[in-house]
């Protein structure tokens, strides 16, 4: 059903741009207005919403349904000239706002036929909507994040010597669908060994020996929902002194981090704070990548938490924070990752799996 309240959303983020309508094309952003999946392949689908009007789902006659969303719907066949469909609904004389998934093949006729005075990339006004998770989206990322927090526990008695990454990858998709989850948010990262020092090694045929340090990227879908988190561990020994000084760089950086979280703090600052603890044990180098990612419907949403993010963080925001140091030289590589949710009044970690070095095996 039509989620007025997001719509509302949405609307007001367009009035920021002096936008009145908008044709959104991405199935995700269908699916947080509408409730409804419909993923159309290569045909046309749309969303247009207008000030003061019931909003219109355009889309194909094979994927008919009679369910009432609180939309119009109207539906064309293969081969109907879009154009002409398309004019009776949008005002020629206003801009219109098109998002960042309608492909060209689509966007270049509505130009070319004038259909409105002037065409606007408004992915923003979805997206900026989309960061602020209402209390219904709270519950399912933490849903997920649980059902991740106990998938990691049985992720870790997989481990036996000469065991390979893809041999345990191969049986997280049962683990997590025991667990209730829908299936992957992505493609597990099994990494062992001085696979850890490449953040985004994909299994394979390597094989588990004593004293691997073995890395876990994984996440799942709940409730349409993701997860995503990171632990590292070490097989059967003791990590040496620097794999140790390294591990515990990335658990004060990501803890760190997690504690400067709050509404109003600026994004990049957060970021910074994990940098500069990584930086001042001598590995600033090693960490590659930025601190995290926005996270809801979509493992990566628009946003992250980077030097380059000039906002603030606000209540609703979902995003991961995933220090980590990649040693080439030490054939050592350390990740540690949870979501954590920006509520009113503070931060909340959405994950509970401990931080603390675990030896496993």
């Amino acid at each position: 059903m039509y989620n007025a309240l997001r719509g509302q959303k949405v609307l007001s983020n367009l009035r920021k741009n002096s936008l009145r309508q908008c044709l959104l094309s991405d199935p995700y952003a269908i699916y947080y207005l509408c409730g409804r999946w419909i993923f159309p392949g290569e045909r046309f689908l749309a969303l247009i919403i207008k000030e003061d009007d019931k909003p219109v789902l355009v889309l194909n006659e094979l994927f008919r349904f009679e369910e009432e969303i609180g939309v119009r719907k109207v539906y064309y066949k293969d081969g109907q000239e879009l154009t002409s469909l398309l004019g009776p609904l949008l005002n020629e004389n206003e801009a219109l706002g098109v998002d960042k998934n309608l492909p060209a093949r689509y966007l270049l006729p509505l130009i070319d036929a004038k259909l409105a005075s002037a065409f606007v990339n408004a992915s923003w006004a979805v997206d900026d909507a989309r960061a602020l998770k209402d209390e219904e989206e709270r519950e399912k990322m933490r849903r997920a994040s649980l059902i991740n927090d106990q998938a990691m526990e049985r992720f870790t008695k997989l481990v036996k010597e000469g065991i390979t990454e893809t041999e345990i990858a191969d049986q997280m998709l049962g683990i997590y669908k025991e667990l209730g989850a829908n299936g992957y948010s992505f493609e597990p990262i099994v990494a062992f060994g001085k696979n850890a020092a490449d953040p985004h090694h994909m299994p394979d045929d390597t094989k588990l020996k004593k004293g691997d340090v073995v890395l876990y990227d994984v996440g799942c879908v709940v409730d349409e929902y993701c997860s995503d988190m990171t632990r590292t561990f070490f097989f059967l020994e003791e990590p040496g002194e620097e794999a140790r000084r390294i591990y515990e760089l990335v658990r004060n950086a990501n803890e760190s981090a997690e504690a400067f979280c709050a509404p109003g703090r600026k994004i990049a600052d957060i970021d910074k704070t994990a940098r500069d603890i990584i930086a001042e044990g001598g590995y600033g180098k090693d960490f590659t990548h930025r601190l995290g990612h926005f996270i809801g419907m979509e493992t990566h949403e628009a946003g992250d938490v980077s030097q380059a993010n000039p906002n603030t963080a606000a209540a609703g925001n979902t995003f991961s924070i995933e220090p980590g140091i990649y040693s080439l030289e030490q054939g050592v590589g350390v990740r540690i990752e949870d979501l954590v949710l920006i509520t009113e009044d503070g931060v909340e970690v959405l994950n509970h799996y401990p931080h603390d070095i675990q030896i496993i095996g």
